[in-house]
């Protein structure tokens, strides 16, 4: 790691900097957790939920919550002001023009609204972006904080964001690296106790089996099909969705429809979700879009076999063997074919015991102590390039 003398002054910027706030803050809050020893963190959000032992933070101000383009231009405008001198390194995870490491967590806008789209469909999109101050003022700003510069870097979490990524935005491919998000690897195996006790925590049924959903936008991360698929299975089966209780209203609605509002328990956002990886025999993770998806690998640093959907639609699923590391789901919205994934995992005891001991051993492959050796030599390598004549 970094010695004293290389000891650097490090500005981290989140709108958000919680725990409860999704996998991009989780990885944010992991890396600054880990490097507040070897160097001076300041924190830059707007809303802060988080507290660590030198760690300083700094409130940025939200004069207005929506439209929420025109405060992501606020939060970069006052976060410029609030770093442009005394810092060695700008860590980025928002959209924002200035920032010496920009760390990709989603899609690039340009990706999202122009590929795949040609003739009048391409030409129909630039007549709404062209009339449209959100979308002029997001593209804007994204193309500003992929210029290459002197001192600046990139970082993509995944394989297949890095490989999206680098097509959109070619000219930023010498200065683009991958740092994927880590775990703290939890004790193993789950023990009988323990499971009951998170099950009580939680209002869980202490007997039968409990298939975990974690997820803030439920509708992106797959819920209706796994809903579906939940009636499907057998009656004893329970489902816990953890996360953002915005969309609760909706999905309750869903269930009591499927005949199975009973099944399901909507807990919520958890401050801490170990508790309900410790609770469940197994994660479905049937996502339409996600760049990596932490969930999966930290339900697999618990030992807990996962069914997730193909590379097209989650990162992760890039890195994984089907039927060793866990089930890839070729489509997501196949409820059936969900259902029969999770049923396999529940009727073959076997194979649930051998994907979970395989998850856990992949999972161990990325404890954030490695993965912050990495953002540490990247911030020594980006103040050392900005301060080269």
């Amino acid at each position: 790691m970094s010695s004293p003398a290389s000891r650097l002054r490090i500005a981290v910027l989140n709108r958000v900097f919680s725990p409860t706030g999704g996998g991009a803050e989780r990885y944010s809050i992991a890396l600054v957790e880990q490097l507040a020893a070897r160097h001076e963190m300041h924190v830059f959000a707007q809303v802060t939920e988080h507290h660590w032992p030198g760690v300083t933070y700094h409130r940025i101000s939200m004069p207005l919550r929506k439209p929420r383009w025109i405060n992501q231009l606020w939060f970069a405008t006052a976060t410029w002001w609030a770093t442009r001198k005394g810092f060695d390194v700008v860590h980025s995870h928002e959209n924002t023009w200035h920032g010496d490491v920009q760390t990709v967590h989603v899609l690039p806008l340009k990706h999202t609204l122009f590929v795949g789209r040609a003739c009048l469909k391409l030409a129909l999109r630039w007549l709404k972006v062209a009339t449209s101050p959100r979308l002029l003022t997001y593209l804007w700003l994204e193309r500003m904080r992929y210029a290459a510069r002197k001192g600046r870097a990139v970082v993509a979490i995944s394989p297949s964001l890095q490989e999206i990524f680098v097509k959109i935005y070619p000219k930023a491919a010498a200065i683009t690296s991958l740092i994927t998000p880590g775990i703290d690897l939890p004790a193993f195996p789950v023990s009988s106790s323990l499971r009951e006790e998170a099950r009580r925590q939680l209002g869980l049924p202490p007997e039968g089996a409990c298939i975990l959903f974690v997820g803030n936008d439920l509708r992106k991360k797959g819920l209706e099909a796994l809903l579906k698929a939940m009636a499907l299975l057998p009656e004893d089966v329970v489902l816990a969705v953890v996360g953002s209780s915005t969309q609760f209203a909706f999905f309750r609605q869903q269930a009591e429809r499927a005949g199975i509002a009973s099944r399901v328990f909507f807990l919520g956002a958890l401050a801490d979700v170990n508790l309900a990886y410790r609770a469940a025999n197994c994660l479905a993770h049937p996502t339409l879009e996600d760049t990596f998806a932490m969930v999966v690998l930290e339900a697999m640093a618990h030992g807990l076999p996962v069914v997730v959907s193909d590379v097209a639609y989650c990162g992760i699923s890039g890195l994984l063997q089907n039927e060793t590391d866990g089930l890839i789901l070729d489509d997501p919205r196949d409820a059936v074919a969900l259902a029969s994934a999770l049923r396999r995992l529940l009727d073959d005891a076997p194979l649930a015991a051998s994907l979970g001991q395989q998850a856990r051993a992949f999972a161990q492959k990325f404890e954030w102590a490695g993965i912050a050796a990495q953002q540490d030599r990247l911030y020594l390598s980006v103040s050392a390039s900005r301060h080269k004549i």
